[in-house]
């Protein structure tokens, strides 16, 4: 099993679909490892989004993800499990999202794009160790339930 990072952001919460797009991914045969509903502070948002500070939509991008609370979800699925994520995720900019991904059916712009997927193995592992940290030793190796307690 391995495991990848989710985020419903804000705008998702507010729109009312995280049910629809964990469906979505749960539908596929990805499971659920952990989930909490949190609000976002800047250190842990400055933490997960380390790779873009000093670039001209930083401070946007921080602003978003603190605005309102989000879903933070560990999933697990087989090899490459992250791939199959942002597959389903579809891409950046929802006007290039294909019909039937998440962004390509329920998104509208690029700046409010509803959800997040680590983009590789060690960026889930990074992650997971941002949110979860009591799940970091497994990120993308195996683990079960029972995990975080």
């Amino acid at each position: 099993m391995e495991r990848t990072l989710v985020i419903c952001k804000p705008d998702a919460v507010e729109r009312g679909l995280v049910g629809e797009i964990l469906g979505r991914l749960e539908a596929r045969g990805l499971r659920l490892a952990a989930a909490e509903l949190r609000h976002i502070d800047a250190e842990t948002a400055g933490r997960h989004y380390a790779e873009h500070e000093g670039k001209p939509f930083y401070a946007a991008l921080v602003a978003f993800i603190t605005r309102s609370p989000s879903l933070v979800a560990v999933l697990e699925g087989p090899p490459e499990t992250w791939k199959l994520v942002r597959s389903m995720i579809g891409a950046t900019n929802p006007a290039d999202a294909p019909p039937g991904t998440i962004r390509g059916d329920l998104a509208l712009v690029t700046t409010e794009n509803l959800v997040h997927g680590s983009d590789g193995p060690a960026a889930a592992e990074r992650e997971i160790a941002v949110f979860f940290p009591a799940l970091a030793e497994g990120a993308t190796g195996a683990g079960g339930p029972g995990d975080l307690a």
